[in-house]
């Protein structure tokens, strides 16, 4: 994987900056997006053939009154509470569209880990660190980003926990 390797110009987003300056290897990948997919993530794992274990979702919950991130496999679900758990909470549920919105900077179904306009806890499944490489949303909707679990989680001061369900 080429540090900065982009598969289609253009593609400049806070995540790819963020993981420029970071010195990251990384790999932008884009496909056509269509706007009907009844899932972002499992249409990006479609268009880049690509197992759906290795797509992973961006997804923002309220644990306790605190805006929280969790990154899971597309083809799963979040268990909201082992996402309470895994950062200390009670409870959590999913966050409102709008406010996960204005916390990152992205649009949903475009929202990556990387590069958010404020820190938000994060927390990563563990799962992930099974894999060479994983892709999560370069910030848009049709922009996935591959990169090492491991930066992944140094890059987003993320945790990892099982926080994902079949």
């Amino acid at each position: 994987m080429a540090k900065g390797k982009s598969t289609r110009g253009g593609t400049g987003t806070p995540a790819t900056v963020a993981l420029t300056r970071a010195g990251a290897a990384f790999t932008v990948h884009a496909y056509d997006h269509d706007p009907g997919a009844a899932s972002y993530g499992e249409e990006a794992a479609a268009a880049l053939g690509v197992p759906a274990e290795r797509v992973f979702k961006t997804l923002l919950a309220d644990v306790d009154g605190a805006l929280t991130v969790a990154v899971v496999p597309v083809a799963g679900k979040l268990d909201l509470k082992a996402l309470a758990a895994a950062v200390g909470g009670k409870r959590a549920a999913m966050a409102d569209p709008a406010a996960a919105e204005r916390a990152t900077g992205y649009v949903v179904g475009g929202i990556s880990p990387l590069g958010q306009k404020k820190r938000l806890a994060t927390v990563v499944d563990a799962s992930a660190l099974a894999h060479d490489t994983v892709f999560v949303s370069a910030g848009r909707r049709g922009l996935e980003v591959e990169l090492a679990p491991a930066d992944l989680v140094g890059l987003t001061l993320a945790t990892t926990a099982d926080i994902g369900r079949a």
